[in-house]
């Protein structure tokens, strides 16, 4: 298996947390009824929103269809290395180590 990015966009007719929420739902749907994508599969979502869209953050969109979540931070940090993948260091904090040994 190997994991593929699947891109995906909208528009939101208002700048307001219901606009923005439904738009976000209706993408989200649309990207994995159309890719057949079970939640569990999904291994991280980017969010990003142009400047003018700021009345909500797109992942509240995730809580309301019900997708688990965790009180989380994650970060992943695109580095240009000359390190091989068995060198680089994975750092899993708090109850986070417990996601370490996830596959």
């Amino acid at each position: 298996m190997q994991c593929r990015g699947i891109r995906g966009a909208i528009t939101v007719p208002a700048n307001n947390k219901e606009s923005i929420v439904a738009a976000t739902e209706k993408l989200l749907g649309e990207m994995t009824q159309a890719n057949k994508i079970e939640i569990k599969d999904i291994a991280a979502i980017f969010f990003t929103t142009t400047s003018d869209l700021n009345a909500e953050f797109p992942a509240t969109a995730t809580r309301e269809l019900g997708w688990p979540q965790h009180l989380g931070l994650r970060i992943l940090m695109l580095v240009n290395t000359e390190k091989g993948p068995e060198e680089i260091v994975h750092i899993y904090l708090g109850g986070a180590k417990r996601l370490k040994n996830r596959s």
